[in-house]
């Protein structure tokens, strides 16, 4: 048996199923992200873990427990909200050991694991300051020290970085993907954001509809979906449709549509592509070290991105060139 168990959970509001016949096993110490658009269920599903929605069915199980019908604070599980959720009248320090005072810790190992807390976020030296006098990051930071002071089997974050700008986004996720390394933690983050849950996560749950589309690591994911939401959801994809004979660019592949991530398309003839397709120029965007175009080939877009060369000018628009890509590197869409 797995350290967490999700098995056949559903949750129903009214008339409305938000998560449908659930089910997912998580080893411990491993970094599960949910993915998938607003109204998936991805929210729900953590909430039910967490202990603050109950399943209309179906079993959570935590190291063999079962945690339905337990309150949140029977689970020995920390969360980590969007809004950081900090209490504004308590300190830095009064925050991060909020949840070991609850529990009655003596206040000289409070002391000891806050100290320890701070210098794992690197805020060693903000423990007398309030959360007004913090940046978004460094409350958010605070936000996982607390969640992680009383030792919490499994840690729970619910989109902890969308209030965030771009760049502390990234160093922020990179941070804690590092700290869940070190503590070994069990931990389920909830994203709508791929490029964050490809980034740092162990296996990935792409959601839509309340169902789990697909369970996989972001390699499996990424380079093989197992249906044409997951393939539209997660990167860019470039559509080929095959002709009246199930050929493309000369190839016979079988009737369908086919995709194709835009950087196993290539400028020019690539040696040992099958497939080649004449195209036009229609956008280029210079964005240093990359250069992504736009190009209309049998009449569709296709997307793809070259290296900057400084010896080789980019294309022009309305340019003819040729694209090449090998028929192994398409995808064939289902349903």
């Amino acid at each position: 048996m797995s350290f967490l168990d999700i098995s056949h959970l559903e949750k129903s509001f009214g008339t409305v199923r938000v998560v449908k016949d659930f089910n997912l096993s998580v080893e411990k110490g491993e970094f599960i992200s949910l993915l998938g658009p607003s109204g998936c269920g991805k929210t729900t599903v953590l909430r039910m873990v967490a202990g603050f929605e109950q399943p209309s069915s179906g079993a959570i199980t935590i190291g063999g427990a079962n945690m339905v019908g337990k309150r949140p604070n029977q689970r020995n599980i920390g969360m980590v909200f969007q809004a950081y959720a900090l209490f504004p009248n308590l300190t830095v320090a009064e925050n991060v050991g909020f949840g070991l005072k609850i529990k009655g810790t003596p206040r000289a190992q409070i002391k000891t694991r806050v100290d320890e807390m701070l210098s794992l976020i690197g805020l060693p030296d903000l423990g007398a300051r309030y959360p007004f006098q913090l940046s978004g990051g460094q409350q958010q930071r605070v936000a996982l020290a607390r969640a992680l002071a009383p030792k919490p089997q499994v840690l729970l974050l619910d989109e902890p970085l969308s209030a965030l700008d771009a760049k502390v986004r990234v160093s922020l996720r990179n941070e804690i993907r590092a700290i869940q390394r070190e503590l070994g933690i069990t931990t389920i983050f909830v994203t709508h954001d791929q490029e964050e849950a490809l980034s740092i996560s162990d296996r990935i749950v792409v959601m839509t509809g309340g169902i789990a589309d697909q369970v996989g690591t972001p390699f499996e994911i990424y380079n093989r979906p197992s249906s044409r939401f997951v393939a539209n959801f997660v990167g860019q994809l470039n559509i080929f449709a095959a002709d009246a004979e199930g050929r493309i660019g000369g190839v016979a592949l079988g009737q369908g549509e086919y995709a194709a991530r835009p950087e196993v398309v290539y400028l020019g003839r690539k040696p040992g592509a099958d497939i080649v397709l004449p195209a036009v120029i229609r956008e280029v965007h210079f964005l240093g070290s990359v250069i992504r175009l736009t190009t209309e080939a049998d009449g569709a877009r296709v997307a793809l991105d070259t290296f900057n060369r400084p010896d080789t000018p980019p294309p022009e628009i309305g340019e003819t060139v040729e694209l090449s890509l090998s028929s192994g590197d398409l995808i064939r869409l289902g349903a």
